[in-house]
């Protein structure tokens, strides 16, 4: 059955290759996942394994080769599954149960991937211990699982916003141990996802893209499982916010109580991740009503700005911590990786100054340009989709353009910034792919060139927290520099062809 509003139908050899069929799809993922969680158990990170010095070690140690090999080949598989219906699930039922089917085994593994979420157990401890995790890191908190925190972590302040460390101070009081916090920081993690989950299916709809294909390339990636759900990372959290408070604004859009209310839900997402900061402006073109003006413009957006005021002050006075949060930002970017292109970059001028004899010292001044590059095409990206959106109004009469169409550009501009901050910060991890994933699932018409980076960030951990970035150092560096200097050669602006 079809309609004005029914999702565009995807040709039956996109959505279900002859090769893999949808049954054999779900059970190939299914079997990664089970192989992922034995990977977990035999060395992930668990609070009595530390974290792994290399790859070779690892290896060596009891156990090694049954842990690597479980970890490579359950990743291999539940990834080629995905990838095998990045066009569409069969439906969106299917797409749902067969996500929640593969993140069963997640749910009961220990902490894959990474060993964050004894870093958020430690510092919603020292909050609950009357410690202000703003000012001092979980070390000097006296945190009693230290021990369990990756070392490049327990010295630094909490980057996350007063709303997640009070939910992790509400885990370490409920949960009595680090056991219980752990699995508390775990319930919270789904609990975002399941409200992320809600949300897609609507978005989808009002962007006309198919929900079977949102809910698929959004829940079933191994990000997801591996990271969101048995990593626990609060990025779940802030993309349910996100998406519920989006959806809030296309439901309701010039309407003050839900444009307060979706300022509030936006305000509480960057509560707990200052990224979703860049979704906001896109979120305020949404918010307009009617024909697109400037007065339109600071009319709903206004609403939605002060939502999104409200829930900062509100939460940050409650919390007793103020805007401290924001100065823990700053020391985010501690680690140094060549999986953020800006960092790359750094990275090959400093070789390039070594074999000159020099110490360029390049990496903090690359971040620099990076973010500003970030600022200006974060502008770009918003004066574009206002104009897009002003050009589809009728100019001879009062009449809105196409709901659809506005629909999309403000949330594939959302996206497109997501993306942008994942590119251009100076610090990648795996997850935060997931970020421009979610947004994009239900606003971009083509797929392959945002789901090809998450399906190979998928490959960058083992399974107890270690970063194979750490060992590539200058290979990994050189390779992504030379990946940005193609990719901007290719997109370059060409001159007019000759007649």
């Amino acid at each position: 059955m079809t309609g004005p509003g029914a999702a565009p139908a995807l040709p039956r050899s996109a959505a279900a290759p002859r090769s893999l069929t949808p049954r054999a799809v779900r059970y190939v993922g299914l079997t990664g996942a089970v192989l992922l969680t034995v990977a977990g158990y035999l060395g992930g990170a668990r609070p009595d394994i530390p974290l792994g010095a290399t790859p070779v070690s690892i290896w060596r140690s009891p156990g090694g080769p049954a842990t690597l090999t479980c970890w490579l080949l359950g990743t291999a598989l539940l990834v080629g599954a995905w990838w095998s219906l990045r066009e569409g699930a069969p439906s969106s039922r299917w797409a749902y149960v067969t996500a929640g089917l593969w993140s069963l085994p997640l749910l009961v593994a220990p902490p894959l991937g990474s060993r964050d979420v004894y870093s958020y157990a430690c510092q919603g401890w020292a909050y609950a211990h009357g410690v202000d995790p703003y000012a001092v890191g979980v070390a000097a908190a006296g945190c009693p699982w230290l021990e369990t925190v990756a070392p490049i972590w327990r010295d630094t302040a909490a980057p996350y916003g007063p709303v997640f460390v009070l939910l992790a101070a509400l885990a370490v009081k409920l949960g009595g141990g680090l056991t219980g916090t752990i699995v508390l920081l775990r319930v919270v993690a789904v609990a975002g996802l399941l409200l992320a989950a809600l949300c897609l299916p609507a978005l989808a709809r009002a962007a006309e893209l198919p929900t079977r294909r949102a809910a698929w390339l959004a829940l079933a990636a191994p990000l997801i499982g591996v990271h969101l759900v048995a990593g626990a990372h609060n990025d779940a959290v802030m993309l349910g916010l996100l998406l519920c408070g989006l959806l809030v604004v296309i439901r309701r859009p010039g309407r003050p109580p839900a444009l307060l209310l979706a300022g509030a839900l936006l305000g509480l997402a960057v509560t707990v991740k200052a990224s979703a900061v860049v979704v906001v402006p896109f979120a305020a073109l949404a918010a307009v009503h009617g024909r697109y003006s400037v007065r339109a413009l600071l009319r709903d957006g206004g609403w939605l700005a002060g939502g999104l005021l409200a829930a900062l002050a509100v939460t940050s006075a409650l919390s007793g911590l103020g805007f401290g949060w924001v100065v823990g930002l700053t020391r985010s970017g501690d680690s140094e990786q060549w999986t953020s292109p800006p960092t790359a970059v750094g990275f090959v001028v400093d070789y390039a100054g070594e074999l000159l004899g020099r110490q360029p010292d390049a990496v903090p001044v690359a971040r620099a340009v990076a973010l500003l590059l970030l600022a200006v095409l974060l502008v770009t990206l918003w004066w574009r989709a206002w104009r897009a959106l002003r050009g589809l109004d009728d100019p001879r009469q009062s009449v809105a353009g196409p709901a659809v169409a506005r629909l999309r550009v403000a949330l594939h501009g959302a996206g497109l910034a997501l993306a942008a901050a994942v590119v251009l910060s100076p610090v990648f991890h795996p997850w935060y792919a997931t970020w421009p994933l979610a947004l994009l699932a239900v606003a971009a018409t083509r797929t392959t060139w945002f789901v090809l980076p998450a399906a190979v960030a998928a490959f960058l951990t083992l399974p107890d927290g270690t970063n194979l970035a750490r060992f590539t150092k200058a290979p990994g560096a050189l390779a992504m520099t030379a990946l940005l200097l193609t990719l901007t050669l290719t997109h370059l602006p060409r001159g007019p062809r000759p007649r």
